[in-house]
């Protein structure tokens, strides 16, 4: 069925990994049963393009403003257009062929974002977001630029909770999208995955990467950012979205794709 993703297939079959490496078909496995698979950025020079992301945007980051104004959000958006190294982690090629191998078509980066920190952002689903049609043919590639642990942000997730329908505006009770006041509903949102996490009883993981692990999540899986506790040290790290060819792409919070 080639308008699902493999992976997400409800004929998800490991026989279609048969002849791919071990880590292909252990990622495959992992994204259909849970909807989440870490492995280790198949960089070899990690360390330095790390290094070298960390410092080229330093000074996007007012460090000592966000450890006295709660909240503050001090991401960088699509810092590809500007800085090589961030293109590069983006554009991985062995990272493009997995995507490719695991979704059954060819994945194409379109969205980096760059975090100092803990985002400590509420759990959330991508597809509220980024959506494609046919559905699910998004993901994300969160890869760790520093250690974390339990006290700089870690991330959480809910293992398998990808599988839930995708909501749209509609489905939780809202009027048509509207592009100048595209969080309007968010809220509703907010209030709808907590009660689904609190009434599936779905349990939390916590991530504590190391440098150079990343987690490649599926489209819908509720995840988000813990506390950021210690203040004094940072968490880098980046974020790169991927749709897939031949699929319509639309931010549900702000688009009709029946009303064009």
């Amino acid at each position: 069925m080639k308008g699902i993703p493999k992976v997400e297939s409800p004929f998800f079959d490991m026989e279609w990994f048969a002849q791919e490496s071990e880590e292909i078909r252990n990622a495959a496995y992992s994204l259909n049963k849970n909807g989440f698979a870490v492995i280790d950025f198949p960089e070899p020079d990690f360390d330095e393009i790390a290094a070298s992301i960390i410092k080229g945007l330093e000074p996007h980051f007012n460090l000592n403003e966000w450890r006295k104004e709660k909240g503050l959000d001090l991401r960088v958006h699509d810092a590809w257009k500007s800085n090589s190294k961030v293109k590069a982690i983006a554009a991985n090629e062995k990272i493009l062929s997995l995507l490719h191998k695991l979704y059954g078509r060819k994945a194409i980066p379109f969205q980096t974002l760059n975090f100092p920190v803990g985002t400590q952002q509420q759990f959330h689903s991508d597809s509220v977001h980024f959506s494609s049609v046919p559905e699910r043919f998004m993901c994300g590639v969160w890869v760790a630029l520093e250690n974390t642990d339990e006290n700089n942000g870690p991330l959480e997730y809910f293992p398998a909770s990808h599988k839930l329908p995708i909501f749209n505006n509609q489905q939780i009770g809202c009027p048509h999208a509207n592009q100048e006041t595209p969080y309007e509903y968010y809220d509703k949102y907010v209030e709808l995955w907590k009660t689904l996490v609190n009434r599936l009883n779905l349990k939390r993981e916590v991530f504590h990467a190391q440098k150079g692990q990343a987690i490649i999540w599926a489209s819908n899986l509720l995840h988000g950012g813990m506390a950021h506790l210690d203040k004094e040290r940072t968490r880098h790290s980046q974020v790169t979205h991927y749709f897939f060819e031949d699929c319509a792409y639309y931010t549900p919070l702000t688009n009709e794709p029946f009303l064009n």
